[in-house]
């Protein structure tokens, strides 16, 4: 045991000693707040800018849908302009729409002009509106802005509540009627409720969820790695000759194990004592930046059982791919071959991480329940799904229990590739080669 406290002193120190160490703890939890908060943030500001207001309107219905539309888009872009987003001003942009009465037969020029006046910069883009409109239920827009996804929603939304102007007063309704039927939207918010009551926002859960796994995918491949560098270091300098000499290799294993994931942990608890403080202060912070909506936003609160479970499988995570990438680092004699060699071990986190999206839509699905219990994809997708929703304890229990024999397999074989590995030189072993040095160790 002391010469397994002395690895891990040694491994810990050394690393929480670092710059890289001190840099990354620090500026941490500003950049994921950076990357949570500045794309709402730009988005709504980007929004103000949009110039969908500012475009032509080929009206072919002869049923002046065309005027219609430029109504709701000219009411979508007032809007915009007065959304709470920053103490500046932005500037404001045309807000009057073009519409142009065209027969049907001359469509086709007049959309070929509408296409020069948008090469030449003359106008935004123009939007077609013929008998397909009214029997279809289908329009054409081509302009620069074509590619914004946000501006191309402003504008369908636009089309289809002209189209159910047009279709109410076919039906007879009044037209005072029309306009505030149209016009009318209803904002529904969800909230969780679970066993205990109810959990706050459904929304602000799912985000909490993804942040919570994407912090720990990162996590376990940054350490993990950290792990695969310092074992080829000490391998490909000679070190790890001389250390062995007076340490056996496994506990030289466990200790590096141990010591970085202690490096890890550590960060952690100052990430989410970062949280933590964010949550306490995000109100006046969103005032401050001149986002009023956002303070009125109830971050979703961590009990105990969660708190724990994420510090298990964390740890438990970090220990099966960090056994891994130490193995991997034993049998490659250089950082190329390492790469190569660490990349089965990589796709299998990659693989976890892809998935985090379709489970996010659906986290109490069979793709979810599946992904959760599975040991190399249980320490990203058990809490998301734990944060995200409520997750049974039997499959909880169940995939600690999984995810901890997992880590015992992965502790075992690589115990015995890393003891043979890290004295031996030349090429890179293959399979075959592998299972020899496990049954010998």
């Amino acid at each position: 045991m002391a010469k397994l406290w002395v690895v891990i002193k040694r491994e810990y120190t050394e690393k929480v000693r670092s710059k890289w160490f001190i840099i990354s703890t620090i500026f941490g939890p500003v950049f994921f707040a950076a990357i949570t908060i500045l794309p709402g943030y730009m988005s709504m500001r980007g929004m103000k800018n949009a110039q969908i207001a500012d475009i032509r309107i080929l009206d072919a219905t002869g049923a002046g849908m065309g005027q219609r539309v430029a109504d709701r888009l000219k009411a979508q872009h007032e809007n915009m302009q007065r959304l709470p987003v920053g103490r500046g001003t932005v500037p404001s942009v045309s807000t009057a729409s073009t519409v142009l009465t065209v027969e049907p037969e001359k469509l086709a020029a007049a959309e070929s002009l509408s296409t020069k006046l948008v090469m030449s910069k003359e106008s935004q883009g123009y939007l077609v509106l013929d008998s397909a409109t009214i029997n279809s239920k289908k329009a054409r827009y081509a302009g620069r802005n074509a590619s914004s996804i946000q501006e191309m929603e402003l504008i369908q939304n636009a089309v289809s509540s002209a189209f159910l102007a047009s279709r109410l007063e076919s039906a007879g309704i009044p037209a005072a009627r029309i306009d505030s039927l149209t016009r009318s939207r209803v904002d529904v918010s969800a909230e969780r409720i679970d066993e205990k009551g109810r959990g706050g926002s459904g929304l602000v859960s799912a985000i909490f969820g993804f942040v919570i796994a994407f912090l720990l995918y990162m996590m376990i491949i940054l350490y993990g790695q950290n792990v695969l560098r310092g074992v080829l270091e000490e391998k490909t300098t000679r070190v790890a000759e001389v250390v062995m000499s007076s340490v056996k290799p496994d506990i030289l294993l466990a200790g590096k194990v141990i010591g970085v994931g202690a490096v890890g942990l550590t960060q952690q608890l100052v990430w989410f004592a970062s949280a933590a403080t964010l949550m306490a202060y995000g109100a006046q912070m969103a005032k401050a930046m001149g986002m009023p909506n956002m303070s009125a936003i109830v971050f979703p609160s961590v009990s105990p059982l969660l708190g724990v479970s994420l510090v298990l499988f964390f740890l438990l995570g970090y220990t099966f791919y960090s056994a891994l990438f130490a193995a991997v680092g034993a049998m490659v004699g250089s950082q190329e071959e390492a790469q190569q060699a660490a990349q089965p071990v990589m796709m299998l986190l990659v693989a976890s991480i892809i998935m985090v999206q379709p489970i996010m839509f659906n986290p109490s699905g069979t793709l979810a329940t599946t992904m959760s219990l599975l040991p190399f994809s249980a320490p990203i997708i058990m809490p998301l799904r734990m944060s995200a929703t409520q997750v049974p304890t039997s499959e909880v229990v169940g995939s600690l229990v999984g995810l901890a024999i997992a880590c015992w397999a992965a502790i075992w074989v690589s115990a015995r590739i890393y003891r043979v590995g890290l004295l031996m030189t030349g090429k890179r072993p293959s399979l075959k080669e592998l299972v020899k040095w496990v049954r010998y160790a």
